[in-house]
């Protein structure tokens, strides 16, 4: 997972506790549900990413490396 994916994902979750909370506050229902589902949506995407990582991981362990071979 790059770095601006781990950080733009970080960022739509605090964006949906943000819009929870205000939901909340305000006794907006549909905001807070917006601001859930958004939370929801942020973290399915990093487990996404951390799926596609250890993938590489397990790829990058049985694949010998050409580079140390002579």
């Amino acid at each position: 997972m790059g770095l601006d994916d781990k950080v733009n994902n970080k960022a739509e979750e605090l964006g949906g506790k943000v819009k929870e909370g205000a939901g909340r506050a305000t006794g907006d229902e549909r905001l807070e549900a917006e601001g859930k589902a958004q939370q929801g949506e942020s973290k399915l995407k990093q487990a996404g990413e951390k799926i596609k990582d250890a993938a590489k991981n397990v790829k990058d362990a049985i694949t010998p490396d050409h580079k140390d071979r002579r």
